[in-house]
């Protein structure tokens, strides 16, 4: 009895002194602006113990009491902090702050180019201040100067690329993308673009084999991203402007101090002076207003919230009266006469918004929740009834009288939401990125147009028994489908070869590859889109870039591409077409840059080859910028050409380029092959920008563009029938500005910073160039393809204020 008392009593006296020597350490690890650091390492390494900081950055051990207790603190991307505990005691409360590895380096300004190592080519903002520009534009107006881009209609943003259709160029904001309102179909129902340009920072383009993160077009990627405005100090920034012009008027204000940015700007358009310029006169009351907001939020340096606002009202009203058009040729001269009744009323009501959730592990590692909601109303009517004489201008004689009678109710609303999961990493030579995203597509559409058509008492077409309109649809349809689409993708950069003492030596490679996948479930395909592109700086040639690309790429059918039409009876049904499938083009790119100066400008000159084989095509005609779809796949084809762009300083501290692009494209349908209703043989841009002698007040730019004339038929006609081109696209717009108050290094006490006073002269030489053409039908069923005249020449007063 008295020997188990003993050893009772010896355990309870060691126990007693074990629990003496341990200790408990708690407290919270935080960052230099007091922020809780999550997920950091707490670890003693001689006992074995390791904790893990919770989302509040709190932390508990239990341990060993020692003559000294080491505690290690480690964060990624922060440096690592060692703590000694001397002869710990019961309960340690360690409050401990980690400091960033990365050094900070003091503000360096440098000037140069960038060089372009992927597909995608940057553009400056400041090339599209204060540039004449009819459309109003700017972003738009600088891509469509660019090598490989055309566009033949000074009053629309639309552009083609290379051949491919206004449909198939993505647009992204912030990495979200953008839609546009579908039932447009004249520029001058087009109000203002989504993309407002006074929130712009920067401007990535690619014509074409960019990479895998950009979605599923087949021709072109414009990449938008918006400025963000930072105080150095305590003291918020304040910036912003006020623009008027004969064409509208613009307002901007952006606040920023150490943690918020807050960017809004109102804008207004309306043309009924430029529209005045047209061969069909009337009463033109077009109005275009909207409203945009971005406001990113940072409270620390890991997280970071964005969101953009935007809502747009475009209004088109149109009355017109009468119109006289003489064409031909100068033995021929024919006049065409028109007298109308009635009216059109159109309404395009657009909502956008963006929100995004940024978390920023590390100064390497990121992780954003991005989701966007995207809603247009659209509503297009008009009832116009044109009475017309048609005359052999140097005989008088009639060539045809008739009327025709245009009608249309076309409503459409839709709503596109998406939320989308993206990592970004760096790893020493890699540059990685990841995404997941969700798509609720809800498309409703109610249309019926109709024409008639009235020659000489005749209804056209007629059999002698019947009558029917010459153009007849109806459309009712609806869609819901979910899309799914991810990516993911690496950039590496690498060298290889000996360097010299100097550096030089060695060749500079950037590689970028990935894929891309995306299903549908409305046609239940899934689509798989491999990209490589490779830019390459030879040893000793560090002024030279070689390019190259490759990559699979689809259109994935949305809903123009869907309308299916079939005729019964003279009534043309658009429906929804379940079995299509995606259209496909495998671009080949080989490019070509070198930088050089001469004197002390800078230039660089660039050429790209390319090849694009096109499958599974969704054949479409183009009326204006109405592109109309057969919904069906139908016919295959290609896209080859070569562009070349001179960019620089012509004069010191402007930037000028000039650009040649040659193309060729066909495709073959009902066995025959037939150029692309796109086909643009040639094309030349030139963007000029000088100072006067002696003076850098004065500013001048000068637009000029030359290109081919597009191929076209009768409407309402098959695409094997387009046997015509039209004449092609020549036009000059001219630019005067004056800086009236340079004051951006605040020399002088007014809170102005820059006042500049403009005038244009759009489309100087007065050319008639041609953006469509009404057909003119007599009994016999002769037509006359009558040319609708773009705008005319016109002068355009500008001012504006910068604070």
């Amino acid at each position: 009895m008295k020997n188990r008392l003993l050893i009772l009593t010896i355990c309870l006296i060691a126990t007693i002194k074990m629990m003496a020597q341990e200790f408990t350490l708690h407290g919270k690890v935080v960052d230099e602006n007091n922020q809780p650091l999550e997920f950091a390492i707490v670890s003693v390494a001689s006992q074995g113990k390791t904790a893990v900081t919770s989302l509040k950055g709190d932390y508990s051990l239990k341990l060993h009491s020692a003559d000294s207790v080491v505690v290690k603190f480690s964060y990624i991307g922060f440096k690592t902090k060692t703590k000694v505990l001397r002869r710990p005691r019961g309960k340690q409360t360690l409050q401990v702050v980690l400091r960033e590895a990365s050094t900070t380096l003091d503000e360096v300004n440098i000037k140069g180019e960038k060089i372009q190592s992927d597909q995608i080519q940057e553009l400056k903002t400041k090339d599209m201040k204060m540039t004449p520009s009819a459309n109003g534009n700017g972003v738009e107006s600088l891509v469509q100067q660019q090598a490989g881009v055309s566009t033949h209609n000074e009053l629309s943003s639309q552009y083609n690329v290379r051949g491919g259709a206004f449909d198939e160029n993505s647009v992204y904001i912030n990495n979200v993308e953008v839609f546009r309102p579908f039932l447009v179909r004249s520029g001058q129902q087009e109000g203002l673009s989504v993309i407002n340009p006074y929130m712009v920072d920067k401007i990535g383009f690619s014509t074409g084999g960019y990479a895998a993160k950009y979605g599923d077009k087949m021709s072109s990627a414009l990449d938008i991203t918006y400025k963000t405005l930072k105080a150095k100090s305590k003291k918020p920034v304040v910036e912003g402007s006020l623009a008027a012009s004969l064409l509208g008027a613009d307002a901007y204000i952006g606040l920023g101090t150490q943690k918020l940015s807050w960017l809004n700007s109102v804008r207004y358009k309306t043309t009924s002076y430029l529209l005045g310029s047209m061969e069909t006169k009337g009463e033109y009351k077009p109005n275009y207003l909207d409203y945009q907001t971005y406001l990113s939020y940072q409270p620390n340096k890991r997280w970071k919230l964005d969101f953009i606002g935007y809502i747009s009202d475009n209004h088109y009203n149109f009355e017109p009266e009468d119109r006289e058009t003489k064409f031909g040729t100068m033995e021929n001269v024919k006049s065409f006469r028109v007298y109308f009744d009635g009216q059109e009323k159109d309404r395009f009501l657009t909502y956008f918004g963006t929100l995004g959730i940024t978390r920023q592990f590390t100064a390497n590692t990121s992780l954003s929740l991005l989701g966007s909601a995207f809603y247009t109303k659209e509503q297009e009517k008009y009832d116009i009834q044109g009475q017309y004489w048609l005359d052999e201008t140097e005989t008088s004689e009639n060539l045809g009288v008739g009327t025709y009678f245009e009608h249309a109710r076309n409503y459409l609303t839709a709503r596109v939401m998406s939320a989308k999961l993206m990592l970004k990493h760096k790893v020493k030579k890699h540059q990685m990125e990841a995404a997941v995203s969700l798509k609720r597509e809800h498309i409703e559409e109610n249309s019926v147009e109709y024409e008639m058509r009235d020659s000489a008492g005749y209804s056209i077409p007629h059999n002698g028994k019947d009558l029917y309109m010459v153009y007849s649809l109806k459309a009712r349809n609806e869609l819901n489908a979910n899309r799914m689409e991810a990516y993911i993708q690496d950039t590496y950069r690498f060298s290889g070869g000996t360097a010299d003492s100097t550096g030089n030596g060695q060749t500079h490679y950037t590689l970028n590859y990935g894929i891309r996948m995306s299903h549908w479930n409305f046609n239940r395909e899934t689509i798989v889109s491999p990209r490589l592109s490779l830019a390459i700086i030879p040893a000793n040639h560090e002024n030279t870039t070689l390019r190259f690309a490759a990559g699979l790429y689809y259109q994935a059918p949305f809903f123009k591409e869907l309308r299916d039409t079939s005729t019964v009876n003279g009534i043309t049904i658009a429906s929804l077409n379940k079995k299509i499938k995606s259209q496909r083009s495998i671009h080949f790119i080989a490019g070509y840059d070198y930088r050089f100066k001469i004197g002390d400008q800078r230039y660089k000159f660039s050429a790209e080859a390319y090849y694009k084989a096109l499958s599974n095509l969704v054949p479409y005609s183009v009326s204006n910028v109405k592109v109309v779809y057969y919904g069906q796949n139908e016919c295959s084809g290609h896209a080859a050409g070569l562009d070349f762009k001179l960019y620089g300083e012509f004069v010191p501290g402007t930037d000028s380029w000039l650009s040649l692009s040659l193309m060729d494209t066909k495709m073959k349908l009902g066995g025959k092959s037939i150029p692309l209703p796109t086909d643009q043989r040639y094309a030349v841009n030139l963007f000029f920008t000088d100072y006067f002698p002696g003076s850098k007040k004065w500013r001048m730019s000068l637009k000029l563009a030359f290109a081919d004339g597009l191929p076209f038929a009768a409407p309402h006609r098959e695409l094997e029938t387009n046997s015509f081109r039209a004449t092609a696209y020549r036009r000059a717009d001219i630019g005067m500005s004056y800086q009236l108050l340079d004051n951006s290094r605040r020399e002088k006490k007014t809170f102005l910073k820059n006042v500049m006073l403009g005038v244009d002269c759009l489309n100087l030489f007065g050319i008639d160039n041609v953006n469509s053409y009404y057909w003119v039908t007599d009994v016999t069923s002769q037509q006359y393809a009558v040319p609708n005249y773009l705008t005319g020449r016109q002068l355009n007063a500008r001012i504006l204020l910068e604070f």
